[in-house]
């Protein structure tokens, strides 16, 4: 996973998130042509799907994955099912401390099935599966200078989250896919526990609206709030101020599954590294880009030298 360049001895990152299977299907037509207005009322239709493949997935996994590209020790911390023999296998392979994932007996991994038609719209279910116990996998003495609590079964993230607090772990909060979760008061108390909160921009304006307060007044509280903007960059707030971070061009837009966990991966890398906000920012927009330009959350393999390549390239920074 990372070439021969002297690593630097960072602490681990303890990942608390979601480990899932995404299975992706590709209907040749569209389901326009399908799908009747006027019988909706009793709908049946049934696809050929041609095309299909099965992604490791899940943001505690996705995370994992591109932190260890970087050389970084994370520590998911997740439930899984029993059908995971194979995730678990990979993520060892890889280097990743598997100890605090738990598998839970009788059940799936959370798995996502998605099936896109040639206009790229999507019909999409989701099994919760193992995810469904996350607030039972206790992260006990997991390593940890750092943590992130990604998105997950929602008394997983609080459960998680309280139990970081406690052992005075700091934490970044990452709302994601979790948003329809939280109301205005679960996302008060989250910001009590966390040190960091990461959100795009439409869950950005969520929050705000949520919570009644600007991400500016929000970031007053937190060591730092960040606002990934997708090909325009992203806003890191801390201290009073606003930077933008320019972002990184990718050579290729293929794919943005797992894009946003990529950079979540580089700005733990880079704090683990003792840089400041704003240098940790510029590495996560790298890695976002090097990963958008490969199909699935976890088929970008670039060696570390070619991480620390582009960093110097684009931000005069190096690994």
């Amino acid at each position: 996973m990372t070439s021969a360049m002297s690593l630097p001895d960072t602490p681990p990152v303890i990942v608390c998130g979601s480990v899932a299977f995404d299975t992706i299907m590709v209907f040749e037509g569209r389901f326009q042509e399908h799908i009747l207005p006027e019988q909706v009322h009793s709908l049946s239709v049934s696809f050929l799907v041609p095309s299909m493949r099965k992604e490791y997935g899940g943001c505690a996994g996705n995370i994992s994955y591109s932190l260890r590209l970087l050389g970084g020790k994370p520590i998911p911390v997740a439930t899984v099912g029993e059908d995971a023999g194979d995730y678990l296998e990979r993520m060892r392979g890889l280097g990743i401390d598997t100890r605090w994932v738990k598998v839970v007996p009788g059940t799936y991994t959370a798995q996502c099935f998605i099936t896109t038609d040639l206009a790229d719209n999507q019909i999409t279910a989701f099994h919760p599966g193992a995810m469904g116990a996350a607030a039972t996998n206790d992260l006990g003495d997991a390593p940890g200078a750092w943590g992130i609590v990604a998105p997950d079964a929602k008394d997983g993230m609080f459960a998680h989250a309280r139990r970081l607090h406690a052992r005075g772990i700091p934490f970044i909060f990452d709302l994601g896919q979790a948003m329809p979760l939280f109301s205005g008061d679960d996302l008060e108390e989250m910001l009590k526990l966390a040190q960091v909160i990461t959100v795009n921009d439409y869950e950005a304006h969520v929050v705000e609206q949520r919570t009644g307060r600007s991400m500016a007044d929000i970031a007053r509280g937190l060591r730092a709030a960040i606002v990934t903007l997708g090909e325009k960059g992203s806003l890191l707030l801390e201290g009073g101020r606003e930077t933008k971070i320019e972002p990184v061009k990718a050579e290729a837009v293929v794919d943005p599954t797992g894009c946003g966990d990529a950079y979540r991966a580089g700005l733990l890398y880079g704090v683990t590294l003792g840089w400041s906000w704003a240098d940790s920012c510029r590495l996560a927009s790298l890695m976002g880009a090097l990963k958008i330009a490969e199909r699935g959350p976890q088929n970008h393999r670039p060696s570390r030298d070619e991480i620390s390549r582009r960093l110097q390239q684009h931000y005069g920074l190096s690994l």
